[in-house]
């Protein structure tokens, strides 16, 4: 009789990856989790309950194909189930480091919630993929036939990349035009390393650039090149700029010295772990080193903040958030890893004012947790008279993230946007006002997860792909 395989949840318990210990991961950028072992991984998938509605696949969205390559991998067909992972998800290594598993696959996991501990999806996820690589099943893009249209992708992020990935398979001529010097958007400068190390993300456009992706680099579109001069070039454009400008702080004081922008400070990080000279890193204005460091924010970014202030040697760190630990936004894994490093949380504060030409203190008001919004979310009240100042070297605004002005940068007055500026499209096949272009990600839906753009990418790709073959279709019918 065969060995049962899974369901093995009721005598397996959980057990993540080991991970590193907070005195010796805060000294460097790598990443903290260890990969599992064959044995080890094939364990952990064995206790997949295999349900007959699989919650961790409905509330993924991608709708990966979870069970069944856990499965695969209980049964060490690790091949297989890397295939199966791939079909449905361009980059599943990544998705699998920086995906909020704890709000998505495995927050939903049947065997969660029957108190036996989810399934370690993420992790197995990451094994399978990393596998791949090590034993040469990931090959370079190699379309059956090569076709004649040409496809013009701005932005190098996740909805791009995956975008890119799809087109070229299907042998459409791909050219991706990015602003900055590497390919991989947030996933390259604005992540990271202890989250997803960068040879990851680099060995995926090693793959697309050997699989005939074309990169334009160091091309700001609306300056180095038009938008008009890229719809003449292609026949179809594709929009994928991510979200970049910073939401501001009010108050007085909020334009001091010393205070920096997320996203150039994790920028001025990542470019530093390359090797790169950065002058404002060197100069200590991006550098927390020695300084007392107040992040303002509870999203992902603001935890990329504060773990990249302990890791750069800061003299202290906190995090200021208006409201609790249960209504923060970001994954409450990233929040317990954090304060492992030594991060301290300050509930329940917004900053009021800031003191000092270069930044001294932040002036904070304590806030209480009122009624609920229209959203569902208790709306932060001010408590009057509670204010107080934090010492402060290094504030770094982790506010959130809201589109630039694309039609006023690209000269694009007709492209239709929505109140919040972000990119009006059809939800089904993600195209805009303008014949033969289309938008995906965070440019459409604003600041959110990286599987959101992959799933983006990908269907907008199958879009401009049934575009394509209808055109074809009406030529030969004539």
């Amino acid at each position: 009789m065969a060995k049962q395989r899974m369901l093995q949840f009721v005598t397996v318990e959980r057990d993540m990856p080991e991970k590193r210990a907070a005195d010796q991961r805060n000294q460097d950028f790598n990443e903290i989790y260890a990969e599992y072992a064959e044995q080890k991984a094939a364990e952990q998938a064995g206790r997949c309950s295999q349900c007959g509605v699989p919650y961790c696949q409905s509330h993924c969205p991608l709708h990966n194909n979870i069970p069944d390559w856990l499965r695969l991998t209980a049964e060490g067909r690790l091949e297989e189930a890397y295939q199966l992972s791939q079909a449905t998800n361009t980059f599943p290594e990544i998705c699998g480091r920086i995906c909020p598993q704890d709000r998505l696959c495995e927050g939903n996991c049947v065997i969660e919630q029957s108190g036996h501990g989810t399934v370690t999806i993420g992790a197995v996820e990451k094994y399978i993929t990393d596998t791949a690589f090590e034993k040469g099943w990931v090959q370079p893009i190699a379309p059956k036939v090569e076709r004649e249209e040409s496809v013009a992708i701005i932005g190098a992020g996740p909805g791009g990349l995956a975008a890119a990935d799809m087109l070229r398979r299907q042998g459409v001529q791909v050219t991706v035009y990015d602003r900055y010097d590497r390919s991989g958007g947030l996933m390259i400068y604005g992540i990271p390393g202890f989250k997803l190390e960068k040879d990851i993300v680099m060995r995926r456009n090693q793959q697309l650039e050997k699989g005939g992706v074309k990169f334009e680099l160091n091309c700001n579109v609306g300056e180095d090149i038009t938008f008009e001069d890229i719809r003449a070039k292609h026949d179809v454009v594709l929009i994928a700029t991510g979200v970049y400008k910073t939401r501001d702080l009010q108050g007085p004081g909020s334009g001091a010295k010393g205070i920096v922008r997320a996203i150039d400070y994790l920028t001025a990080s990542n470019k530093v772990s390359f090797g790169d000279t950065v002058p404002e890193y060197d100069s200590g204005e991006l550098n927390a080193e020695g300084k007392r460091v107040v992040v303002i924010g509870g999203g992902d970014t603001a935890m990329d903040c504060v773990r990249t202030a302990v890791r750069q040697g800061a003299k202290s760190v906190k995090c200021l958030y208006r409201r609790d630990r249960a209504n923060m936004p970001g994954s409450q894994r990233e929040v317990q890893n954090a304060e492992e490093e030594g991060v301290e949380f300050v509930w329940l504060t917004a900053p009021k004012g800031f003191a000092g030409d270069t930044v001294e203190s932040v002036l904070i008001s304590k806030m209480r947790l009122g009624q609920p919004d229209a959203t569902g979310r208790q709306t932060p009240e001010l408590i009057e008279g509670a204010d107080y100042a934090e010492d402060a070297d290094l504030v770094v605004k982790a506010l959130g993230f809201e589109p630039e002005d694309l039609p006023a940068l690209w000269d694009q007055p007709e492209l239709e946007v929505t109140r919040w500026g972000t990119v009006k499209t059809d939800f089904r096949t993600h195209e805009t006002n303008l014949d033969g272009v289309y938008a995906v990600g965070d440019i459409v839906r604003g600041a959110s997860l990286v599987v959101w753009a992959i799933r983006d990418g990908r269907e907008a790709a199958q879009a401009i792909l049934d575009r394509f073959n209808t055109a074809v279709t009406a030529v030969a019918a004539e």
